[in-house]
């Protein structure tokens, strides 16, 4: 086996050393559309697209959509008494399986918010102070009961692990903007007021797509990107010198294996040089205003939700495609009461400033904003908190292509399940698509001899009710 290998090993390196000065000059070249971002699959959009990018801040956790955006008196007035058992027998409860159900009360009051009169948790209230840019879908429903297979659900349209993430189907169909920085950021910040739930990166894998359109993960604090400075010692020049002789080795292998994983390597290896300019500048906050910095409560660099905010929206700037901002604060099992108190004050300003600031800045009308979790939390107590719920539960959307100050969907008097125009993840996937200018149906990518969808082979739908 060592023998074959060798062999393979040396024709290989014989067959590229023997590579003419003409061939040589052409691979160095040639255009590197293989490892070119900015190239997406799809040629000529399916519609007119309405959005040019995506800040998805998830809620993780599955936060109370009782506690936040969907009120009900009639809840309230059940207070500590039996659920209807027409609501819940046969039906998936999570822990609560074969226990006593009670109604458990909403723990906060709520207020009309804006000129829409949007019905929003008092907690809230610098999200209620910019209602009127918000569509609030509360017919949210989905399949998955357990964070991780519900967060891999709502990023990849599937509970299998394996799948690519939205964003990068997104990157894959419409290529990035940036030369400098990845098409797909991920951030992540830690809460006080819950249990944080761990996330996995293969929430923003590429799966089956070439990796080249995977998530990049930005760390909150110290530097964003690891192993990503030079070594001490080694001028700018000397690395470009580097990374151009690794490409050119890269670049011949290429041409002998048409490996498309090496294109990808070559055009990280680029990224990761121009990074290496691009990133400080990013994390330098020197030229925010003071009155930025107090809007979204933060200085930056403190690796908090608000921090995560603010970055976010100079990603947005630089012309990256899909932010995702994870906040692990929102498992509420017990006291949810105190916790809400906490988790609120961490994402309500930072949330309220973000839109603003995208308003104040001309990125508003062509970002969609998704704000929501993985599931909702029961309408029956546990303990004096919520289980996972996921029969209904509130997802906010906001940005120019939808319509603003709209409540969309109900669920019933209790909170329990979607009762009017009821939305599926898959709709929501659907919906993304659509104003990005994309026929969910039409768009697939061939693997093991299958056509895959974000959607899926069920049935999804277009929200059209809710574009603006």
């Amino acid at each position: 086996m060592s023998d074959c290998y060798s062999s393979r090993r040396s024709f290989l390196r014989q067959s590229a050393l023997g590579i003419g000065p003409a061939a040589l000059l052409s691979l160095l070249s040639r255009d590197a559309s293989a490892s070119d971002l900015g190239q997406g699959s799809i040629s000529k959009p399916h519609f007119k697209p309405r959005v040019k990018r995506v800040i998805h801040l998830c809620m993780a956790g599955g936060p109370s959509h009782l506690e936040t955006f969907d009120e009900k008196p009639t809840l309230r007035e059940m207070h500590d008494k039996p659920m209807p058992e027409s609501l819940t027998k046969g039906q998936q409860v999570a822990q609560l399986q074969g226990r006593e159900l009670k109604c458990f009360a909403p723990q906060f009051d709520f207020a009309s918010y804006g000129e829409s009169g949007q019905r929003i948790c008092t907690q809230f209230p610098h999200i209620g102070s910019v209602a009127d840019d918000l569509c609030i879908i509360r017919s949210m429903h989905t399949d998955q009961i357990n964070h991780d297979p519900a967060h891999t659900l709502f990023n990849t349209g599937s509970s299998q692990a394996g799948r690519p993430s939205m964003g990068s189907w997104l990157l894959y169909g419409l290529g990035q903007e940036c030369d400098n920085l990845p098409g797909y950021v991920v951030l992540t910040s830690v809460g006080k007021g819950g249990q944080a739930q761990p996330i996995a990166a293969r929430q923003w894998h590429s799966g089956f797509l070439p990796s080249r359109f995977q998530g990049v993960q930005f760390q909150a604090t110290g530097a964003p990107v690891l192993y990503l400075n030079r070594p001490d010692g080694v001028s700018m020049q000397q690395q470009r010198r580097l990374v151009d002789t690794v490409n050119q080795l890269n670049r011949g292998f290429d041409d002998l294996v048409h490996d498309p994983e090496i294109a990808t390597r070559i055009g990280q290896y680029e990224m990761a040089f121009r990074m290496q300019t691009s990133v400080p500048g990013l994390m330098d906050m020197k030229n925010e205003s003071k009155e930025t910095l107090q809007a979204y409560g933060t200085a930056g660099g403190d690796g908090t939700y608000a921090s995560n905010c603010l970055l976010a929206r100079r990603l947005l700037e630089q012309g990256v495609r899909f932010v995702q901002l994870y906040h692990r604060a929102w498992d509420h099992h017990g006291n949810i009461k105190g916790s809400i108190e906490i988790t609120a004050k961490e994402v309500d300003q930072a949330t309220a400033a973000l839109i603003t600031d995208l308003k104040q800045r001309g990125l508003y009308d062509d970002t969609l904003l998704v704000f929501g979790g993985e599931f909702g939390r029961t309408p029956m107590a546990q303990g004096t908190g919520r289980d996972h719920h996921i029969k209904g539960f509130s997802l906010v959307l906001g940005g120019g292509a939808v319509q603003r100050g709209k409540s969309y969907g109900t669920t019933d008097e209790f909170g329990y399940a979607a009762a009017e125009n009821p939305v599926h993840v898959r709709d929501f996937h659907a919906t993304l698509l659509y104003l990005f200018g994309i026929d969910h149906r039409r768009f697939s990518y061939r693997f093991q001899g299958l056509d895959f969808r974000l959607t899926g082979v069920e049935e999804a739908h277009v929200i059209k009710e809710i574009i603006a």
